[in-house]
């Protein structure tokens, strides 16, 4: 079965399409947890929040039954492209994503200034980095269903395509 990454900006649905996935039975996975991911200082001082390459790996390492579908943006997620059988960008209008970020709950990243800021800077600078290696790319403002359907067709296309 397919093994699927489901990458975006903060405030694209990420988190929401895997609830919706898992509700319909799938295997999914959020990389923003201490579990999968940790902070790294990085040569220039500064930090980052990168997944953790043991988990990972162990996550990805082998077959496993149904599809998985793993959400994060993560600097060194490309390190892990060629495990995956699809690399989705969910993508939206700056707009849509500071709306989004501004309203949900179970989520606090988003909500000072300094975080928006970043949003934006992040939408500019790092997202053509995530389209240029995306393997396919979903309008992250259609319905939530619509996203999960495309979602899980990418999936069954990639584990055919095999």
């Amino acid at each position: 079965m397919a093994k699927v990454l489901i990458t975006g900006m903060s405030g694209t649905g990420k988190s929401s399409a895997l609830h919706a996935l898992a509700g319909r039975g799938h295997r999914t996975v959020d990389t923003d947890t201490g579990e999968w991911s940790r902070w790294t200082t990085l040569p220039d001082g500064t930090r980052d929040w990168i997944w953790r390459e043991d988990a990972m790996a162990a996550l990805l390492g082998g077959p496993a039954p149904g599809h998985l579908f793993v959400a994060g943006c993560r600097s060194n997620q490309g390190a892990f492209y060629p495990r995956f059988d699809a690399v989705v960008l969910l993508s939206a209008p700056a707009d849509v994503l500071l709306t989004r970020v501004a309203a949900r709950t179970g989520n606090p990243y988003g909500k000072t200034e300094q975080e928006r800021v970043a949003i934006l800077e992040h939408l500019e600078a790092v997202e053509p980095l995530l389209r240029a290696t995306a393997t396919a790319e979903l309008d992250a403002t259609a319905p939530l269903e619509t996203v999960t359907r495309q979602l899980e067709e990418l999936a069954e296309a990639a584990a055919v395509g095999r």
